[in-house]
């Protein structure tokens, strides 16, 4: 946990000094802990370091990204569509496919833009 806040301020505070504002360097942050999370899950690192570091590890962002990435390395043998696709989202998928075909919707359906 400390690791992922301090390398995550590090990046805040590179943004900002390159000249970004607040909610630009946090979205940044938040795209970088997410792909070094799925990243770590790739290597069958984050597990080893949520050993190590207990629930710290489990930060709502970095822990959502490890939850779809798991799953869909898991079944990979069973191909790409049926595998992968299939069962990336079974942890997290309702809430994002719901989710953001709802944003979707309501964004085409009520705001005419």
């Amino acid at each position: 946990m400390v690791l992922y806040v301090l390398f995550g301020q590090f990046i805040s505070d590179f943004c900002k000094f390159r000249g970004f504002d607040t909610e630009t360097s946090g979205t940044i942050v938040a795209i970088i802990l997410i792909g070094l999370s799925a990243f770590l899950t790739s290597l069958n690192l984050f597990n080893r370091i949520g050993k190590f570091a207990g629930a710290g590890s489990l930060v709502p962002i970095t822990g959502f990204a490890n939850s779809i990435v798991s799953p869909a390395i898991e079944y990979k043998s069973e191909g790409y569509v049926m595998g992968v696709g299939a069962k990336m989202f079974t942890v997290a998928g309702p809430v994002l496919v719901y989710g953001i075909s709802a944003s979707i919707l309501v964004r085409y359906c009520v705001f005419d833009f």
